[in-house]
């Protein structure tokens, strides 16, 4: 079978094993050869390709619900449900999602970018199943690290408690994104290499249906055998809560999948099935790969597994640029600890673990533990830095605001990925970390124009005594390693072009700064540009000024608007009674989708030169 031929999963049903491996197979293939051209997430799409098959074949989705939890683990699942045609559009803009997406397909019941949410999602559709008197399965695919997560113990809680028919495909390759860490880790390796108990109990069911009076044998010991089960397999977490288990399984032999799951789908309450998968099975390189490189790749090469999206010579990634400043200001500051939750490799820390093991620490899938935790360490005379993706950052408000900002703690907060980050679409972009920041007292926010802006800033943060947020994008910088560390004054902005003819002012920040400069410069535009670094607090000194100048006054960002720099500047003038002409450019009230950011803002129309275009625009108008 072709597999851009495949339309749904219903001829599964008539397929034997063999042909089921040969599916796989060919599968794995059309995942290699397609994301080598688009990237994607492939190491984990690798790791469950006959996971999923068996799933399609035992279970009847759409009417059956299959949900994944984070999504990038779904390749499989809309191959089969006849998206294979669409894969050399995957994560482009207008294209297949990277994620399950309800508009997307019938079969996509659920949609999530952030790990850990699939099994509350899971119980609520159960719950809501029996009440509406339906009949139909809810089957939730976690991995391993999203099921470290404080977010699925709550889940895992009430699943035990509420007892409803709910089955958990517990999808273990002791990996996330890099390998897993903490006391469950170790929990799930218990479970993990406790195949022995059920060979055991297969062989002894098998031996006692040959002897006379087997059966009644079997059923006399049905009690004890809980019993065995809980000392030598059930002992870990799943029992604690009081929800079956079945396992572990091997995740790539279809034969003991179809009837694990078939299993699953006659028990009556919650159950788990434990799979031992391997991230990335099929392609060596992948497979191979313990630091999380594979786990999400841009186009790369199959035979030499060497990505063609690198990094060009004196350029570096906004991520490596902080931490290798981080790690600089460690050598000097004794007090300086790094944190992360699971995205050492992501936030480009592993020389910083590798050199000071005893003050870096992985917190695993929990970015609201990852803040509490780093206030602790500043209540106790350190001063952490904490790595963390934007939008992951949403996850720990609550903790950003009681246990930080409210007491007021000296913590530098490295805000990953903020702004667009292109491909993976409305569930990753970092665009509200501003609005979010800035309604926190105590909280400082800034965003450096370039590499030794963003040098200086983190050495600022390190030296202020309060919560210091600093921005910095997905993407590439040059890197100009600075050989004098620098405190900007926190609150102060700089003018990069005063233009003594200005006919107009742009006040903006980060990277956009730079952009802008070069074409003033080319242009010969007569405008002022100002880098509007601190975004909290702003520079109302340098505000008085602008204002003064009696010019039109055009602020950009590409951050959502509600609660942005704009709403800030704009609150300045209402308190000082200023009348002055001022346009704000930025995403309006909306969840942006996937595609390359230059495409996403040019949708938008909030691309630099349709912004320019719109100054001139209004100048004209004036003349």
């Amino acid at each position: 079978m072709k597999i851009e031929d495949i339309r749904d999963p219903s001829f599964l049903k008539q397929m034997n094993e063999e042909e089921c491996r040969e599916l796989a197979e060919e599968i794995r293939s059309f995942l290699i050869s397609s994301l080598s051209k688009t990237g994607g997430h492939i190491a984990s799409n690798l790791g469950v390709v006959e996971l999923t098959i068996a799933l399609h074949k035992i279970f009847n989705a759409p009417e059956d619900k299959i949900l994944f939890d984070v999504g990038h683990q779904s390749y499989v699942h809309k191959i089969l449900t006849g998206r294979a045609k669409d894969f050399p559009t995957l994560r482009q803009f207008g294209g297949l999602s990277g994620f399950q997406k309800r508009k997307e397909s019938v079969y996509d019941c659920f949609e999530a970018g952030h790990s850990s949410t699939a099994l509350s999602s899971a119980l609520g559709m159960a719950i809501a199943r029996d009440l509406n008197h339906e009949n139909y399965q809810v089957i939730a695919v976690v991995g391993d690290g999203a099921l470290n997560t404080g977010l699925s113990l709550e889940a895992l809680n009430e699943i035990g408690d509420e007892k409803k028919k709910l089955i958990i495909i517990f999808n273990d390759n002791n990996m996330s994104i890099s390998r897993n860490v903490g006391a469950l880790t170790r929990s799930f390796a218990k479970l993990r290499n406790s195949t022995s108990y059920n060979s055991l109990k297969d062989n002894v069911k098998s031996a006692l249906r040959n002897v006379k009076n087997g059966t009644a044998i079997i059923q006399s010991i049905h009690n004890f055998k809980d019993s065995i089960k809980r000392s030598v397999v059930d002992s870990g977490i799943f029992r604690e809560f009081d929800i079956d288990y079945i396992g572990p399984v091997d995740g790539h032999d279809i034969p003991q999948l179809l009837k694990a799951f078939e299993v699953a789908r006659k028990k009556e309450g919650p159950c788990v099935v434990h799979c031992v998968t391997t991230k990335g099975k099929g392609y060596r390189y992948a497979e191979e790969d313990i630091t999380g490189k594979w786990h999400g790749v841009s186009r790369f090469d199959i035979a030499s597994g060497k990505l063609l999206n690198e990094v060009p010579e004196g350029y570096a990634s906004y991520s490596a640029i902080v931490a290798d400043t981080v790690f600089e200001l460690m050598k000097d500051n004794k007090d300086i600890v790094a944190i992360t939750p699971a995205m050492i490799t992501g936030s480009h820390l592993g020389r910083v673990f590798a050199e000071y093991p005893d003050r870096a620490f992985d917190c695993g899938i929990a970015e609201g533990h990852a803040v509490s935790f780093a206030a602790g360490l500043s209540l106790s005379g350190k001063h952490p830095f904490l790595s963390i993706y934007s939008s992951f950052l949403q996850r720990g408000y609550d903790q950003l605001s009681q246990d930080l900002c409210r007491m007021d703690l000296p913590c530098i907060i490295g805000v990953d990925r903020a702004g667009l980050v292109g491909e993976d679409g409305e569930t990753h972009h970092g665009v509200f970390d501003i609005a979010y920041g800035r309604s926190l007292p105590n909280m400082i926010i800034a965003q450096g124009k370039d590499s030794r802006e963003i040098q200086n800033l983190l050495y600022t943060a390190s030296h202020t005594k309060h919560p210091f947020m600093i921005r910095y994008p997905k993407g590439n910088a040059r890197f100009e390693k600075v050989s004098h560390f620098e405190e900007i004054p926190v609150g102060k902005w700089e003018i990069c072009v005063n233009n003594v003819d200005e006919e107009a002012i742009i006040i903006t920040y980060g990277e956009d700064v730079g952009k802008i400069e070069e074409l003033i410069s080319e242009n010969n535009l007569p405008y002022t540009l100002v880098n509007a670094r601190y975004l909290k607090p702003v520079d109302e000194d340098m505000l008085e000024e602008i204002f003064h100048r009696n010019k039109p006054v055009y602020v950009y960002t590409a951050d959502i608007l509600k609660g942005g720099l704009g709403d800030e500047i704009l609150e300045f003038m209402n308190r000082k009674g200023i009348m002055t002409n001022i346009t704000v450019f930025g995403i309006d009230d909306i969840f942006v989708s996937q595609g390359s950011n230059l495409q996403l803002k040019e949708s938008l129309r909030i691309d630099i030169r349709s912004f320019l275009q719109r100054i001139e625009e209004d100048r004209r108008k004036t003349c």
